[in-house]
Parts: structure tokens; C-alpha cells; sequence
């Protein structure tokens, strides 16, 4: 079985499992082979959304339900779930929708928030905002619709000799 096969036949999957956890590196990935054609780009952003937002609301409510014992379990996570507790206490909302961009607090975060009672409509909206932003970001950042219509290379390529 061809790369190329294998990408066509079980991308769209790898792409939902990877969201599920931390998916940014397949996502962006999944990105490139819709730039190439082997994927569909919109397929890509709602199957991205999809398990980045589903993951996301099970470590949350992971987090509600056993989030002290669980991270009691963890220890590599209760320095991180410390620092997000206390980044929560100051800047929530923005601290939901940014969690996705923060390495290595991507699933950290939202069992710390879900240990700490944070709101889970809160936690949704928020996180929903979150989610399709680092969809678009990471997916989309391969699109040829940068402005100038060179594609993200030449888009950075631009910016930054503009600095």
C-alpha cells in the first residue's frame, strides 16, 4: 500500500484521533495533504474542530470528576495543572481559548480547570473559540488564500522582511 493511499484512506482518522489529544503536529500535516489534494481542506477543519472539541470536554469533565485524584496520579502534570490554576484565578476566558496554543498544557488545562469548578458553559463557549481557532491556524496554514496568493511561505516570507 502506497504512502499516498494510506494517507487518502485513514487521514480523515488519524486527524480526528490526534485532535482528540495533542494534534497540532497531524493537523498540521493533514494540512499539507489538503494543500497537496490528497485531503479536503474543509473535511479537514470540521474533523479537526470535531476531536480537539470533544477531547477537550473529556479531559474537562475527567478533570470535574476525579481531577485531584488524577492529577495526584500525574505528577509531570501538577506543576503545569498549578500553573494553570493560577494563570485561571487572573484571565479565564482568555486562558480557555489560549490552552490550545500553550505546549504541553493541552491536556493538563482543561482537567485542571474541570478539578478547580471552573463553569462547564463557560468552559464550552470558550473552549469552542479556542478550538476553531487552532483548526484554521494549524490546518489552514498551508492554504494558498494568504494575502498576495503565494501561499504561507511566501505570506511569513513577506511579513517578516517587512520588520
Amino acid at each position: 500500500m502506497s504512502f499516498t493511499r494510506l494517507l487518502t484512506d485513514y487521514g480523515y482518522l488519524a486527524v480526528f484521533a490526534g485532535c482528540l489529544l495533542e494534534g497540532e503536529t497531524i493537523l498540521l500535516l493533514a494540512g499539507f495533504a489538503a494543500h497537496q489534494g490528497h485531503l479536503s481542506l474543509p473535511l479537514v477543519l470540521m474533523i479537526a474542530f470535531i476531536g480537539g472539541a470533544l477531547g477537550d470536554q473529556i479531559f474537562y469533565w475527567a478533570g470535574r470528576a476525579w481531577g485531584t485524584a488524577l492529577l495526584g496520579r500525574m505528577p509531570g502534570f501538577q506543576a503545569r495543572a498549578r500553573r494553570v490554576i493560577a494563570l485561571l484565578k487572573r484571565h479565564d476566558a482568555l486562558l480557555i481559548v489560549g490552552i490550545r496554543f500553550m505546549y504541553g498544557l493541552r491536556i493538563a488545562g482543561p482537567i485542571a480547570m474541570g478539578a478547580v469548578g471552573l463553569s462547564p458553559r463557560r468552559f464550552s463557549v470558550f473552549n469552542l473559540i479556542g478550538d476553531i481557532g487552532v483548526s484554521v491556524l494549524c490546518a489552514g496554514i498551508n492554504v494558498e488564500q494568504f494575502p498576495g496568493g503565494g501561499g504561507a511561505r511566501e505570506f511569513f516570507y513577506q511579513l517578516l522582511r517587512t520588520r
